[in-house]
C-alpha cells in the first residue's frame, strides 16, 4: 500500500502530461452541409447570412452574384452530385473526430513554429477527381478539405467517378489529417527560385514527411508518406540500390523534367525500378536527409522551412544510405 501511494503522484503527473497534449479542437465549417442541405429557395439568404463562408477566397461564395447563384443551384440540383454528397455525408457527417485530431496537430505545429496559425477550416464537396493535388488547400490562414475526395471507395458502383485504384486507396479517412498537415508544411515552405532538382524536389518532400513525423506522432509511417506497407518495406530494402541509380545516372542535381517524372510523380510503382518497387522514391530519401539533417544541426522548423539549399542541407546532414 505504501508502495502504491508514493507512485500515485508520479501517475498523475504521466496522466497529466497526457492530457496537455491534446489541443483544443478546431471548428470545421461544413460549406456542403449548407448548400446540399438548404432547400433552393432559401440559398441565398442562408449564404448571404453567414459571413464564414463569404469571408475566405478559398470558397469563392459571392451570393450576390447572379451567375454564380445559378451555377451553385445548378450544381447541387446535379443528380451526380447529390450523389457524391449523400455518399461522402453518410461517411463524415460527423467529423468531431477530425476536428480534435486537426487541433492537437495544430497545437504541436505552433509550438514548432510560432507562425503557423490558421483562422477558419472549412469542408466542401468539389468532385474535382481528376487532380490528386487538390485534396486540401490553404490560402491567408485558412485551410479547406475536399472531403468527398476521400469517399472514392464508396463510390465503385458509378465507374465514371473513380480514379486510378493507387490513388482510390490513398482516398481514406486515414489520409485526412496527415493531408491536411502535409498542406500546412506546404503553405510554409520556401522553394528555391529557377528549375528544381531531383535534390530540391527530394528535400522539399523531406521537409513536409519531417512536419509530420513532428506534428503526427501516432501516424504509421506508411500513412505519413502514402505507402502500403509493402512498398514501405521495398523502400527500406533498396535504399542503397535506389540512392546508388541516382548517382550513377547523375540524377540528383538535373533538372531534366523527362527524367524525374517517374522518381517524383504519384505512381503505383517506379517503373525504372519494376514492379512492386514504390512511387515517388526522392520522397523517402529527402524524408531520411531531413531527418538524418535535423538530429546533426541545431536548426528550428522555420529555419529548415525557409532555408532553399538542398545541397548544404545533405551534406551536412551526413547522411548516407544504411549508415
Amino acid at each position: 500500500m505504501k508502495r502504491l501511494l508514493s507512485s500515485l503522484p508520479l501517475m498523475l503527473g504521466m496522466l497529466l502530461a497526457a492530457c496537455s497534449h491534446q489541443g483544443e479542437p478546431v471548428k470545421i465549417n461544413r460549406f456542403e452541409q449548407l448548400l446540399f442541405e438548404t432547400p433552393a429557395n432559401q440559398l441565398h439568404d442562408a449564404l448571404l447570412h453567414d459571413s464564414v463562408f463569404r469571408s475566405t477566397p478559398l470558397l469563392n461564395c459571392q451570393p450576390d452574384d447572379p451567375d454564380y447563384m445559378a451555377y451553385l443551384r445548378t450544381f447541387v440540383s446535379d443528380p451526380d452530385m447529390r450523389y457524391i454528397y449523400h455518399k461522402t455525408d453518410s461517411l463524415y457527417h460527423d467529423l468531431s473526430w477530425l476536428e480534435q485530431e486537426l487541433g492537437t496537430a495544430m497545437e504541436k505545429a505552433h509550438n514548432l513554429c510560432p507562425d503557423i496559425v490558421y483562422n477558419h477550416y472549412y469542408t466542401l464537396v468539389t468532385a474535382d477527381f481528376e487532380s490528386y493535388d487538390t485534396r486540401v488547400f490553404c490560402y491567408d490562414r485558412d485551410l479547406a478539405i475536399s472531403i468527398d475526395r476521400y469517399a472514392l471507395p464508396e463510390m465503385k458502383e458509378r465507374n465514371h467517378f473513380m480514379m486510378p485504384a493507387y490513388l482510390v486507396n490513398l482516398s481514406t479517412r486515414e489520409h485526412i489529417l496527415p493531408d491536411c498537415m502535409a498542406a500546412v508544411a506546404i503553405d510554409h515552405i520556401t522553394l528555391p527560385e529557377g528549375d528544381l532538382t531531383f535534390l530540391d524536389h527530394a528535400i522539399y518532400q523531406g521537409k513536409i514527411l519531417y512536419f509530420l513525423d513532428q506534428t503526427l506522432p501516432d501516424v504509421p509511417e506508411h500513412v505519413k508518406i502514402r505507402y502500403t506497407p509493402e512498398q514501405l518495406d521495398w523502400m527500406k530494402q533498396n535504399v542503397e540500390n535506389v540512392w546508388g541509380a541516382f548517382i550513377q545516372k547523375q540524377l540528383l542535381y538535373s533538372t531534366d523534367k523527362s527524367e524525374l517524372r517517374n522518381l517524383i510523380g504519384e505512381g503505383p510503382k517506379t517503373n525504372a525500378f519494376g514492379d512492386g518497387s514504390a512511387p515517388r522514391v526522392c520522397d523517402y530519401i529527402g524524408w531520411q536527409i531531413v531527418k538524418k539533417y535535423m538530429d546533426n544541426n541545431n536548426v528550428s522548423l522555420a529555419d529548415l522551412f525557409a532555408d532553399t539549399d538542398s545541397r548544404k542541407i545533405l551534406n551536412k546532414s551526413q547522411w548516407r544510405p544504411g549508415k
